[in-house]
């Protein structure tokens, strides 16, 4: 699945619906600090379907994420699914990885018109998975749910979190993403917020190292390759490219395409009840999507207008030649200092004649230099 190329000033390449926070799972790094129940004033059936048949107005290709919680927790799933389709959005569904997500039911999201199936493994074995997920059985069940959607042609993209607890797992993870026959490997660098706050990021230095590998296996593997909360990505591809003519384009050219999205430039997060984050790390609401379309929070909210603009960067980020391509992971930022103009802490690209202060945590301890394979 592929929308269209886009104006970030005028729309989303994704924008994020979290249909409810309720799940099973106890997930170490959940951003939303999920609950069994579901909330009571989550939107509603026709609430949902006002903002689904908002973000229409985007424009033809609009690519729209139910996300969670886990999204299967609600009875009117399969209904939203085919709203949104019958408006001409591109509907991706995040589940859990649960006894829910039966075949039964991946069949009816795929004949609502669900365009993508993106399920999360963490661990490349039952036990490291479910260590992570807090839930026995989900690794079973999760890749039962991903070897279905690939049987009846439903295209699926695997979510993986990177931290210090599952960086090891990342070579076995690639080999199991293939052999899921994925088309989409999305590769989340973790952002300390809701039950994250307990997990340790990897060292920036790691992280580059990490992207570096994660760049080969662009150009090697049958599947795409794309980061969450790791715009230095970008950075590191251009500076290979320049260290070596032979560097060819990662494949399906994911990095050249999504180049500059980030929170609130390319991406916007609608919560539960209603409120549009520029990013769900990154929990400054721009407004209600029950008081104001989405799309003009998008567009004119002040927040998301400040966001697109690098010249607003401070610190190292501020001062990088390669603001306008990456920018830094807005959501760290304000995680890390409260404030999402601050430099990213888990990038360790110092610009040349920089001398100002450097994030906290830029400089950690000593790891290996890369994930070996």
């Amino acid at each position: 699945m592929r929308g269209p190329d886009v104006d970030t000033s005028e729309r989303p390449f994704v924008l994020v619906w979290e249909v409810t926070q309720a799940c099973d799972l106890e997930c170490k790094h959940c951003r939303a600090d999920a609950k069994p129940d579901r909330h009571p004033a989550e939107l509603d059936t026709e609430e949902g379907k006002a903002l689904l048949a908002d973000a229409a107005a985007f424009g033809e290709g609009q690519i729209v994420v139910l996300s969670g919680g886990d999204p299967l927790l609600r009875g009117d799933l399969v209904e939203l699914v085919r709203y949104g389709t019958e408006q001409g959005l591109l509907m991706t569904l995040t589940p859990s990885g649960t006894v829910s997500l039966t075949p039964d039911v991946i069949d009816d999201l795929a004949d609502a018109g669900l365009r993508r199936l993106a399920v999360s493994i963490d661990g490349a074995s039952p036990d490291a998975h479910d260590e992570f997920r807090g839930e026995a059985g989900s690794f079973r069940e999760t890749v039962a749910a991903a070897k279905h959607a690939r049987d009846v042609g439903l295209p699926l993209q695997v979510n993986t979190t990177v931290c210090q607890e599952t960086v090891e797992e990342l070579p076995a993870l690639a080999d199991l993403v293939e052999d899921l026959g994925a088309t989409l490997w999305s590769v989340f660098f973790l952002v300390p917020i809701g039950r994250g706050t307990v997990l340790d990021p990897i060292a920036p230095e790691r992280a580059d190292a990490v992207m570096e590998w994660l760049l080969d296996q662009a150009n090697e593997r049958e599947f795409g390759v794309k980061t969450t909360e790791g715009p230095q990505y970008r950075r590191v591809a251009i500076q290979s490219r320049r260290g070596d003519d032979a560097v060819s384009t990662p494949a399906n050219d994911e990095v050249g395409r999504r180049t500059g999205i980030r929170a609130g430039k390319g991406f916007a997060f609608v919560s539960h009840l209603g409120e549009v984050y520029p990013s769900g790390f990154l929990p400054e609401s721009a407004g209600s999507v029950r008081d104001r379309s989405v799309v003009d929070v998008y567009r004119n909210a002040d927040l998301f207008t400040d966001l697109r603009d690098e010249d607003r960067l401070r610190g190292k980020c501020g001062a990088c030649e390669f603001r306008h391509v990456c920018g830094g992971s807005r959501s760290r930022a304000y995680a890390a200092t409260g404030d999402p103009f601050e430099s990213d802490p888990l990038c360790p690209y110092v610009p040349e004649e920089y001398d100002g202060a450097l994030p906290e945590g830029r400089l950690a301890v000593d790891e290996p230099d890369a994930a070996d394979d």
